[in-house]
């Protein structure tokens, strides 16, 4: 009775997590930071590269963006034509831009954000103990496969493939699941590990890590009793995340008036 009630448990939640990943739909920018129709005719009809970043920093003025391109202009995404607010990318699967993106998820067949990161941490979390529950519970038989207490075939066939497939998911989902823990403490997406987000001062790996408890509470929020349920809790609301030094808590798109010179943009003081 006790296993098959840890057994059942581990199975509504691992289903439970990988549905919520699933059917959770990647968060997209505000309309605020969608170009209007004027904007969007102003970029277009401009031939000038200089001209059309002056456009897109004139537009950035009234958004709380902060990270920048490596070239240092403005994040713009040309096929969603918006803004791109910290954190967020393209995903080229889904044809929208994601807020916090961390990567499009095959297994789940959906793009992994700033909705659903959660989910799909329980998802890989889950998944391992009952890769692990499994593989134990039916390690006993396999003891008996080996000392031939076992004598029906189809049993040792069903032995043999049940641990061996536990065993080869447990392993897998073990590097991965340790991988995104390892993320997390850093307060980093998968795409950040890979390249760093770019600031005032240049790029900055830990330009989001706040310490190991704010981390986690970025992504599971400041509720404990909800971090182990697939319940919507990370904090804000996607658009905009607290970043480590104080000194960039001013809008640099607006505010480095010599990045803009030194590009061929004529800046005006503010």
């Amino acid at each position: 009775v006790v296993y098959l009630t840890i057994f059942h448990i581990l199975f509504v939640l691992f289903v439970w997590t990988y549905w919520k990943s699933i059917f959770t739909l990647p968060v997209q920018p505000g309309k605020k930071y969608h170009m209007s129709y004027v904007d969007q005719e102003r970029y277009e009809n401009e031939e000038r590269p200089e001209v059309q970043r002056q456009i897109l920093a004139e537009i950035a003025r009234k958004l709380p963006v902060y990270t920048r391109t490596g070239s240092g202009g403005i994040r713009f995404c040309d096929r969603c034509q918006l803004i791109k607010p910290d954190r967020c990318h393209h995903c080229s699967v889904c044809a929208v831009c994601v807020l916090k993106m961390d990567h499009h998820c095959p297994w789940v067949n959906n793009c992994i954000g700033f909705s659903n990161y959660k989910f799909f941490l329980l998802f890989l979390a889950y998944s391992l103990l009952y890769c692990l529950y499994i593989a134990a519970t039916v390690f006993k038989y396999f003891i008996k496969y080996w000392t031939g207490e076992l004598t029906n075939g189809r049993s040792k066939f069903h032995v043999l493939f049940l641990l061996f497939v536990a065993v080869m998911f447990f392993v897998s989902l073990m590097f991965l699941f340790g991988y995104h823990c390892w993320l997390v403490s850093r307060n980093r997406s998968t795409l950040e590990a890979f390249s760093a987000p770019v600031f005032q001062n240049g790029p900055d790996k830990n330009g989001f890590n706040l310490g190991f408890v704010k981390n986690l509470q970025q992504v599971f929020g400041e509720e404990k009793k909800l971090w182990l349920l697939p319940i919507a809790s990370s904090q804000g609301d996607g658009h905009f995340f607290p970043m480590r030094a104080l000194c960039e808590a001013q809008n640099p798109l607006l505010a480095n008036e010599e990045q803009w010179e030194d590009d061929g943009i004529d800046g005006e003081p503010h």
